[in-house]
């Protein structure tokens, strides 16, 4: 595993519109494998929000210190087309599309829970470890990377 990926941190912003128990954010902190950010503006510098509004993709060529996820509800999401605002300092990408394996919404592209979100991006950024890791926890999360394998590794090559 990469240096880097040791000490990169995953923080969860929770917006409490969708049901706890079902959060994959939530159980995230609960496994002690994310931390909870009670507030944009308290998001460390070299942070990147994973925002699905975002015009910029995340690469395998970017560098970051803290992997920011936004665990709210897509219905809401996809109604308003908003995110929260974040403090310049962090970088806003959006994933390359993928395909959801969470119970939910299986099979629909783009349209991925917290955790599958946090694990795409961790792949794509070098840190397949930690990717595993953080889907290991869900019956479904090694139906993501089978579902996603040959996107996740062209992604990461930054072909």
């Amino acid at each position: 595993m990469p240096a880097k990926c040791d000490r990169i941190r995953i923080l969860v912003y929770r917006l409490n519109e969708d049901d706890p128990k079902k959060s994959t954010g939530v159980k995230l902190i609960k496994l002690n494998l994310a931390s909870r950010l009670s507030h944009p503006r308290l998001s460390p510098r070299n942070s990147v929000v994973l925002d699905p509004t975002s015009p910029f993709v995340l690469s395998a060529r970017e560098d970051f210190s803290s992997i920011v996820v936004v665990d709210r509800s897509w219905k809401k999401l996809l109604e308003d087309m908003r995110m929260p605002r974040f403090p310049r300092w962090v970088e806003r990408r959006r994933l390359p599309s993928l395909i959801a394996a969470n119970p939910i919404n299986y099979g629909k592209p783009e349209v991925l829970s917290s955790a599958e979100a946090v694990a795409a991006a961790l792949y794509i950024l070098g840190c397949k470890e930690l990717a595993t890791r953080v889907l290991s926890c869900f019956k479904w999360g090694p139906e993501f990377f089978r579902l996603n394998e040959r996107l996740l590794e062209l992604y990461s090559s930054d072909a």
